[in-house]
């Protein structure tokens, strides 16, 4: 007997409605108040147009792909339904199936019907995250450039091919979920049995499945064909290039013609031997078989015996045509092909005379902005809940009619600092709505110990800020309108706007003493709230009921949210990728953000894929600087300049890369003029753009590899470089690229570039160095210095070992470390100066009490050469000189060492002579001196490590006097 299915009472049905009903409303509400206060969002900034077409294109997406699944299914689930046998056999399996048929055929609309709609709102919950393949593929052109297979333009890879591609999946999923509802349906009303006697399949639902099947079939043959294009999107793993090889073009392109007009053969005798003549699935079955063992034999054992006998042995010329698609694609995909590559001949590795008189020398940066930002924070905040953030930025300014790079950064409120009654929610959505000021010091300069020259930004107008030794009173980057209620810290909303009584409640600056200014909000930012209606809506957003207990609120009230830059312009630009790291630039008076946007694709041919979150990672990614989304990607532009108002938060886009299809495409999309003309950048903000680190970092990264020409050269892989790890940090991590107002060689003036460094490949010696920045009309412009025919050239770790080698950096860094007190390695900077190079190190010391826990820059080093000039000094100046004098009085060094010509005797390089006599047990004394202090420091022993660093002492002194005695060694 079988157990009964047990039945729910008509009360806990009437519960379980009433909890579905109320899971849909709050679903729906929430919905609804998303939706509509992004659309108050986006009127405020007035992107309203982009708001409008991402949730039409949307809404429009769900409905199609939802509905035509949705019908599809249904009209296939009631046609096996109305082809079902009227009189099912009586066998036991038929029998057994007989309670479900009694329990579903009174209902079958509702069921069917149900079935078809849950799927077709799943498809449609699908397809409506594809809105952007739609949009590209509805308003894309042309590039203008060809694949190098199929000579068709890149503009079908980029905004066709994804979206075919979708649609070709969505097809074979509809295909699949109709045959498997038929089948089911077709079994269960007995059109289709598993036994007894005659045969297993009416003929109606024989039709009715081998339809079905071979509409799956002559989807496979559409895929095949697609296929062929998709195959230039690949990855060649014999000679790990993107793109099609020697096989895939010349065994597995044909393969795949091939095995398309086999499938639409197995689909017409699928169709034919079914129904027509051998009306069975003997032969339908066997042209599957027949579809399966093709696809095996021609599409992988041919293609893999071609890659086995015939490429294998002779990779390097079969794939020398291939690689070479894939290395100007890559070029082009990147915007690489325009590099101009330079020999850097080093003339010398001797520190020359007028070293200190070379025009890059006083603009050397001795401020880090990932070291100094506490420094501004202790020095410049007054009140605690200021803060710069994790790292500041570097951009240059004219003062006094001479352009240099300061470090900069904006004094915001940070809500993680507020203290006790500071945190409750009047105080902190309502009175610490802002920060105020853009503080920035130049770059080159210490003062008063090791700090910043603090040049802007003073919260007093400079009236009572630190001495005139200490700081430039005069304001030298003035601004109209220093509050800033748009920044990188600001992650709560704030409500403004003048109270009910007139009075000011917002803390705008501290005065003297304990006094403050208050200020009121007036600018055009923000949302009003000045009814029920609105006030509900922001209470159910962010789970908040003071937005309708509060008094705080009245008719003149606003709410500012989304006040992140970065946020703000992912946000009104959703087509762009965002740079991660925004930066503030005072603009005709006024503090704006400037954030650099990418469009990006991953579907252009034999260009090399990187995963962006990984290539643009460096040392200082998530400390200051947002990491990237992990997506796949094969071509970038910076198409867009974009930049965000710090006090109303208005959101300007401007196109950069003007050719850019991509972006001609989203700005078709949404009405032709969501982006501005490049011409409608002002001459001010133009003089504050600079090139985008994300950028370049994978531009760095690429070059790596790409920077070989020659695809036989490129497969043998020798000449490939890498990306060093940043010396100065404790954790393996690539090396950040700085930011540099410099002159390289080969360039005509001082440029504001971005910089970095490459190695060869598992060698710690330089290879190259990289530099990018715009000329006067915006163009980007990439230098590459090859000193690869220079051997011994000292690559940043090695630079580093050799500025921290000598006795005398030895006993301070064991000073600087003695606790409370810390020692922070400032930025390695690598200079092509002179003929030669020159490394630059700051040395920063951090306190442990009262009010000088922050860093300050206490030390310079310098090496120049192969390292064998190493100076050190509390200013640049007095380390250069040191190098400069040790080269003057002849200190023994290195010759460089060339690419040895094709003839002739190599010159033999000197072996320097090891100290002996009284210098080596000077030597020797000094060495364990210093043992001593890191055995003592470890220990914990403070009175044994002040004996030690004595010890230390006296043995630098002894050292110091014979090394004057010895001729050698001066």
């Amino acid at each position: 007997m079988r157990t009964p299915i047990p039945r729910v009472s008509r009360r806990g049905r009437r519960v379980m409605g009433t909890l579905a009903v109320l899971l849909v409303l709050m679903t729906v509400l929430s919905w609804a108040v998303d939706a509509y206060t992004d659309w108050l969002w986006f009127a405020e900034v007035k992107y309203t147009g982009v708001f409008r077409e991402v949730l039409t294109t949307r809404i429009l997406m769900f409905v199609a792909f939802g509905a035509a699944v949705a019908a599809l299914v249904a009209g296939n689930l009631f046609l096996a339904f109305r082809l079902r046998p009227l009189l099912p056999s009586g066998s036991p399996a038929q029998r057994a199936l007989d309670r479900y048929r009694m329990a579903i055929t009174p209902r079958i609309r509702w069921v069917l019907g149900g079935t078809a709609v849950l799927l077709g709102v799943l498809t449609g919950l699908s397809a409506q995250g594809h809105w952007q393949q739609w949009l590209l593929f509805r308003n894309g052109g042309k590039f203008d450039v060809v694949d190098p297979q199929f000579k068709v333009d890149l503009g079908f890879y980029v905004f066709e091919y994804p979206f075919w591609r979708y649609l070709l999946g969505v097809a074979f999923t509809t295909t699949v979920l109709c045959l498997l509802g038929a089948l089911a349906l077709h079994y269960l009303y007995g059109a289709v049995r598993l036994e007894g006697a005659g045969d297993r399949m009416s003929a109606a639902a024989r039709a009715h499945l081998t339809a079905l099947v071979a509409v799956f079939v002559l989807l496979k043959a559409v895929a095949y064909w697609l296929d062929r294009r998709g195959m230039l999107l690949g990855q060649n793993q014999s000679t790990d290039v993107a793109g099609a090889g020697y096989t895939d073009i010349n065994a597995l392109l044909p393969a795949k013609e091939i095995l398309a007009w086999i499938s639409i053969v197995v689909a017409i005798a699928i169709l034919v031997f079914s129904n027509a003549v051998m009306r069975n699935l003997v032969w339908p079955g066997a042209a599957l078989a027949l579809l399966g063992l093709a696809a095996v034999a021609v599409g992988g054992i041919y293609p893999a015996a071609v890659q086995a006998i015939e490429v294998k042995p002779n990779s390097r010329e079969k794939e020398a045509d291939y690689i070479k698609r894939a290395i100007d694609s890559t070029r082009y995909g990147y915007g690489l092909d325009k590099v101009e590559r330079k020999q850097y001949p080093i003339t010398s590795i001797t520190p020359p005379a007028d070293l200190t008189k070379d025009p890059s020398i006083t603009n050397v940066r001795l401020l880090d902005p990932a070291v100094v930002s506490e420094t501004y924070t202790q020095l410049q905040q007054v009140r605690g809940f200021y803060d710069f953030g994790a790292k500041l930025d570097i951009d240059r300014y004219t003062v006094d009619g001479k352009t240099q790079d300061y470090v900069v950064g904006v004094r915001e409120i940070n809500p993680a600092n507020l203290r006790d009654n500071q945190t409750n929610w009047q105080n902190r959505h309502t009175v610490f709505t802002h920060g105020y000021g853009f503080v920035g010091a130049p770059a080159n300069k210490v003062v008063c110990g090791g700090q910043p020259y603090f040049s802007s930004g003073f919260l007093d107008d400079g009236k009572n800020s630190q001495s005139s030794e200490c700081a430039d009173r005069g304001d030298k980057i003035p601004t109209e309108q220093p509050r800033v209620y748009y920044g990188e810290l600001m992650s709560d909303y704030s409500i403004v706007g003048k109270e009910t009584g007139g009075k000011d409640i917002e803390f705008d600056r501290p005065t003297a003493g304990e006094q403050q200014t208050n200020f009121t909000y007036a600018g055009a930012g923000g949302v009003k709230v000045d009814n029920l209606l609105r006030k509900t809506l922001f209470a159910l957003k962010y789970r908040e009921a003071n937005f309708l207990l509060s008094s705080a609120l009245n008719d003149n009230s606003k709410v500012l949210y989304v006040r992140n830059p970065r946020d703000r312009v992912e946000k009104a630009a959703p087509f762009l990728t965002v740079d991660g790291d925004p930066y503030p630039a005072v603009v005709s008076g006024r503090i704006v953000w400037i954030v650099d946007g990418y469009t990006t694709s991953s579907t252009v041919p034999y260009s090399q894929k990187v995963n962006l979150r990984d290539a643009a990672r460096d040392a200082q990614t998530g400390a200051g600087t947002v990491a990237q989304a992990r997506q796949d990607v094969n071509y970038m532009r910076n198409s867009v300049k974009a930049t965000v108002d710090a006090y109303d938060g208005t959101v300007s886009l401007y196109a950069w890369d003007e050719k850019d299809p991509i972006l001609k495409a989203w700005n078709k999309a949404f009405g032709g003029d969501v982006v501005k003309p490049k011409s409608a950048i002002s001459p001010e903000l133009m003089d504050h753009l600079r090139y985008p680190e994300d950028l370049f970092k994978v531009q760095r990264d690429l070059l790596t590899k790409f920077h070989v020409s020659d695809p036989k050269q490129y497969f043998s892989g020798d000449d490939f470089w890498q990306v060093p790890d940043d010396p100065t940090h404790d954790a393996k991590s690539p090396q950040p690229a700085y930011y540099l107002l410099t002159q390289f060689p080969g360039q005509d003036k001082q440029t504001f570039q971005l910089t970095a460094s490459m190695t060869p490949r598992n060698r710690p010696n330089l290879a190259s160095m990289m530099s990018a920045s715009y000329t006067a009309d915006g163009t980007p412009k990439i230098d590459l210095l090859d000193l690869g025919s220079v051997q011994g050239l000292l690559g940043p770790g090695l630079a580093q070992q050799k500025l921290l080698s000598s006795p005398e950096v030895n006993r301070d860094i064991a000073l600087f470390n003695t606790p409370p007190s810390k020692l922070i390695k400032g930025n390695l900077l690598t200079l092509p100066i002179g003929g030669g190079l020159l490394y630059v190190e700051p040395l920063y010391i951090q306190g442990g009490t009262g009010g000088t826990n922050y860093p300050q820059a206490k030390k310079v080093l310098v090496t120049y050469g192969q390292g064998d000039y190493v100076g050190y000094g509390d200013t640049l100046e007095a380390a250069l000189d040191q190098i400069v004098r040790q080269a003057a009085a002849g200190r023994p060094t290195t010759p460089p060492t060339t690419t040895p010509p094709t003839t002739g005797t190599p010159t033999p390089t000197p072996t320097p002579v090891p100290p002996s006599g009284d210098l080596a047990a000077a030597v020797a004394k000094m060495q364990a001196a210093i043992d001593e202090v890191r055995r003592t420091q470890a220990s914990g022993d403070f009175e044994a490590y002040g004996k030690a660093l004595k010890n230390l002492d006296t043995a630098i002194k002894e050292f110091e006097e014979a090394q004057k005695k010895t001729p050698a060694a001066r």
